[in-house]
Formats: C-alpha cells, sequence, structure tokens
C-alpha cells in the first residue's frame, strides 16, 4: 500500500515538474511570439526606422496619372492632447509629403510616450514609407509642453490601383521610465 502511495506520490511530482517546466518555457517564449503574431498581423508592431525608405524616396517615380487621399487619425491613452494638424490631403504615389501632429503633455510632471501606427487597408501598411516619424522613438515631454513632429512619408507607386484612400492612425500612449541613452561619441569624456 505505502509503494503504492509513493509510486503515485512520484508521478505526480514528475508531472508537476513538467508543468513547471513548461510554463516556464511558455512564458520565457511569449515575448517573441507575440512579436511574431503582431508582424504577422500588423497590430502593435513597434515601428523602427525604415533604412531603405530614403533611397527608395529619392529613387522613386512620382505617379501624376492616379492621386490617393490619406486621413489622418489620433488616438490616445493617458493624459495627453494628440491630434494631425489637418485630418487629410491628396498625394500623387512617389511624392514626397510631410504631415504635422502636435503633442502636448497635460500633467504638471515631465513624461514619456511612444506613437504606435496602423493603417486602413491593412495592406497600405507595406506601400508606406516613413522617412522621418516621431514614432520611431519615444518622446520626452516637459509638464505642460506642446510640441509639434513632422511625419515625411512617401507612398510607393506599387500600391494597389484599388486603395484609393489610407487611413494613417496612430495610438499615443504614457510608456514607463526610460533607460538613460548611451552617451554619443564626442560627448562625455
Amino acid at each position: 500500500m505505502k509503494q503504492s502511495v509513493r509510486t503515485n506520490n512520484r508521478r505526480m511530482l514528475g508531472k508537476l515538474a513538467l508543468i513547471i517546466v513548461l510554463m516556464f518555457g511558455f512564458g520565457y517564449a511569449l515575448v517573441p511570439l507575440y512579436q511574431v503574431f503582431c508582424e504577422i498581423t500588423g497590430i502593435n508592431v513597434l515601428t523602427k526606422v525604415d533604412e531603405d525608405a530614403v533611397r527608395f524616396a529619392r529613387n522613386t517615380q512620382v505617379d501624376t496619372s492616379r492621386t490617393v487621399k490619406i486621413v489622418f487619425d489620433s488616438n490616445i491613452q493617458g493624459p495627453w492632447r494628440f491630434r494631425p494638424v489637418q485630418s487629410s490631403m491628396e498625394v500623387n504615389p512617389g511624392e514626397l509629403a510631410t504631415i504635422v501632429y502636435e503633442i502636448a503633455n497635460q500633467q504638471d510632471r515631465q513624461m514619456a510616450g511612444q506613437a504606435i501606427p496602423s493603417y486602413a487597408p491593412l495592406v497600405a501598411g507595406q506601400y508606406f514609407k516613413k522617412l522621418e516619424c516621431f514614432c520611431f522613438s519615444q518622446q520626452d515631454l516637459k509638464a505642460r509642453e506642446t510640441r509639434q513632429f513632422p511625419v515625411v512619408f512617401v507612398v510607393d507607386p506599387k500600391l494597389p490601383k484599388e486603395v484609393q484612400t489610407i487611413t494613417l492612425s496612430y495610438t499615443f500612449f504614457e510608456v514607463g521610465a526610460r533607460a538613460a541613452a548611451a552617451p554619443s561619441p564626442g560627448e562625455g569624456a
């Protein structure tokens, strides 16, 4: 009797240990899995500087035979005022364009924020090339500070003809404390 209880206890201990190992592995893999999921679905993708966008903008031809309406949208999470200075514009594919977004910290303390872009229709995201964007990095705003940030972009002329309107939407939210940046070459020392 005691032998079967010990055997059962050992099996249960083994099963629990396996569950713990699997839970740890799942927790460890969750961040990379989430990033892959977001890249595939286009959700919450942190924007990285597109190194090829500048070269692309220099070498592309403007397609004057058609225009694309770009609608600008903004959403906030937290105590910000965030808006584009104009709600839409018409551009020719291949044409370099600039829109300005205004961000205001409405608190009596310094805050850092991050913008995450999204596109509608979803397919438009791969044809929307940003050369300059406040979404490439966190933005620090002093208490009650208001600043304007340009977004310089070009729409790839290979954009499917059936896409006549692109909505560029940003969600701006507060982020936690930022780690101190490493000094630039020539700084400090």
